[in-house]
C-alpha cells in the first residue's frame, strides 16, 4: 500500500516529468511487429542517420515513422533548444493498439474474421 494520500502521489509522481524530447502516434495503420521492423534498424543511431535510414527504407512503416521522427526533431529543436547534430535515438518503440475486427465472406455462406490491427509508436530523443 502506498503512502501519503492519494494527491500527494499524483503530485510526487507529476514532479519527476521527462523532459526528454519526444514524439508519439496513437492508432497507427499497421502491426506492432512491422513497425518493429523499422524501429529496430534506428534504435542508437544519430537523429540524421535514423532519418536517413527511414527515407531510404521500403516498408510502409518507414514513411510513418519518418514523419514521427521528424516531428521529434522538431520538438527538440524548438521546445528543449537542443541541438539537432547531436541528438540520437535513445528510446523507439510500438505498443499494441486496438484491433479493428472486420469479416470476411467466404464459401458457403460462412464468414472468417480479419483483424486490422492498430499501434501507438513512440519515439524518444536525447543528446550526446
Amino acid at each position: 500500500m502506498a503512502k501519503g494520500h492519494r494527491s500527494q502521489i499524483k503530485r510526487e509522481r507529476n514532479e519527476q516529468k521527462d523532459t526528454r524530447p519526444s514524439a508519439k502516434l496513437s492508432y497507427a495503420r499497421m502491426s506492432v511487429q512491422k513497425a518493429c521492423f523499422v524501429l529496430d534498424a534506428i534504435r542508437g543511431k544519430n537523429a540524421d542517420e535514423a532519418l536517413a535510414i527511414v527515407t531510404y527504407n521500403p516498408r510502409y512503416a518507414s514513411s510513418v515513422i519518418e514523419k514521427l521522427l521528424k516531428s521529434a526533431i522538431a520538438n527538440a529543436e524548438n521546445n528543449n533548444g537542443m541541438d539537432i547534430t547531436k541528438l540520437y535515438v535513445e528510446e523507439c518503440y510500438a505498443n499494441k493498439g486496438p484491433t479493428m475486427k472486420r469479416v470476411r465472406p467466404r464459401a458457403q455462406g460462412r464468414a472468417y474474421r480479419i483483424e486490422k490491427r492498430l499501434s501507438h509508436i513512440t519515439i524518444v530523443l536525447n543528446e550526446r
